[in-house]
């Protein structure tokens, strides 16, 4: 079997929380459900046909954290905290 390399920088926790995403100033936050989440970044499940390249994710504890898009499969995605 074939391992894959991790490159995450920090160690990712498996959750199934629901945050929100903010595209923009002013914008109304959309729905979505965070699956992991590690001190660099998080997984995310929303259906969106456009997902800009920064956003900002508002986590249902803590603040709100800035996000770049790192990649896309369908309607899962990961994104670096930029913040």
């Amino acid at each position: 079997m074939l391992a894959i390399a991790n490159r995450r920088k920090s160690e990712r926790r498996l959750c199934r929380s629901l945050a929100r995403i903010q595209f923009g100033t002013g914008s109304l936050p959309r729905d979505c459900t965070i699956t992991d989440i590690s001190d660099g970044g998080v997984k995310v499940i929303a259906e969106y046909v456009d997902l800009p390249s920064e956003f900002t994710i508002i986590l249902s504890e803590g603040r709100p954290r800035q996000c770049r898009l790192a990649w896309r499969i369908g309607c899962e995605f990961g994104a670096q905290f930029v913040d």
